[in-house]
């Protein structure tokens, strides 16, 4: 497509494609660079965090406490109890809400925000420990708080070189990476992290099993090894999920029968009269154990261009179950 836009309009987009790509480059490379510099104060931050009896309260002003706010979140999300706290009000009442089994992390770029330091006293007289995220080691909150943790940044990735932009995405990375070895260091699994988010989407992926939404006991079609293809015609008819599992005397799965298997089978033989279901069945169909997430269903189906049916066996190979892709829609999985 020709580029209708004038010249001026042409050459002043290119501009902010280059600027665009100069923030993220910066903003990168600030995160790149707090990674040489992690060490003993870090792994003291989150010894710190993971000994507490209490929970972690966030605390900084401006777009500090904005970012404070998704750190406190991801670490109650991940594990690790925690909440933000306006350092505004806490000098006016909020302080109530920490106690001597609590870590507070405070932010500030500039490690001189004077609401944060004016509730530092109160912190130290009920004995909270402090863990302070700068961008100035030599700063007051660097300097009395308990752990420090070296956020600084070479520059802004604002033109201006105003508008915090690499120093709180610097923050925001070091606050990920405190969250992300707790959750290692306190086994958290993705089970436990269903537990703590039940709603929307993301919840029903990591809490909905095959299990819950597989079709069982008589809604489950089968026959017999020994069925004619006619019986299993039937049976596929009745059940109306487009398949019939076949079984051995025993209940372990012999192979599958699809709708498709049945168009095949009438394009190569004149008369089905005749035919037994395990002259045409398909041999060893991929199946799925009931415990498995749902998600994890509906994953292998797509990898292996499964036509929306899924048998669901025991660890002995008995059939128990089948899924089909509607269940995974209707249960939202997918």
């Amino acid at each position: 497509m020709a580029n209708l836009l004038p010249p001026r309009a042409a050459a002043d987009g290119a501009r902010l494609l280059e600027l665009a790509r100069e923030v993220l480059d910066t903003e990168a490379d600030a995160v790149r660079s707090l990674a040489s510099r992690l060490g003993e104060d870090f792994l003291a931050a989150h010894r710190l965090i993971l000994a507490t009896r209490g929970r972690v309260v966030v605390t900084g002003m401006g777009k500090s406490g904005h970012i404070g706010g998704k750190i406190a979140s991801t670490l109650a999300s991940t594990g690790t109890p925690a909440f933000f706290m306006h350092p505004a009000e806490a000098s006016h009442g909020d302080l109530g809400m920490i106690t001597a089994d609590d870590v507070v992390i405070a932010l500030s770029h500039s490690g001189e925000s004077e609401e944060i330091l004016r509730i530092l006293a109160a912190l130290k007289r009920r004995g909270t420990k402090v863990i302070a995220i700068t961008g100035k080691p030599a700063s007051t909150l660097a300097a009395q708080a308990d752990v420090h943790l070296d956020a600084a940044v070479e520059r802004e990735a604002c033109p201006l070189e105003l508008a915090p932009t690499s120093s709180t995405t610097a923050a925001l990375a070091l606050g990920d990476a405190l969250a992300m070895t707790l959750l290692e260091a306190r086994g958290f699994t993705s089970e436990d992290f269903a537990m703590h988010h039940p709603g929307g989407a993301l919840g029903r992926r990591l809490l909905v099993h095959v299990r819950d939404i597989m079709h069982t006991g008589a809604k489950l079609p089968r026959v017999g090894v020994a069925a004619t293809l006619a019986e299993a015609i039937l049976e596929m008819s009745a059940k109306g999920l487009g398949m019939t599992a076949v079984v051995e005397a025993s209940g372990a799965l012999a192979g599958l029968f699809t709708d498709g298997d049945l168009r095949r089978t009438l394009e190569k033989h004149d008369s089905i009269k005749l035919l037994k279901i395990a002259d045409v069945m398909t041999r060893n169909p991929r199946t799925i154990s009931p415990d498995k997430l749902a998600a994890e269903a509906a994953q292998l189906m797509q990898a292996h261009q499964i036509s929306g049916r899924l048998l669901v066996v025991d660890a002995k190979g008995g059939l128990v179950g089948a899924i089909t892709f509607n269940d995974l829609l209707a249960a939202g999985v997918i």
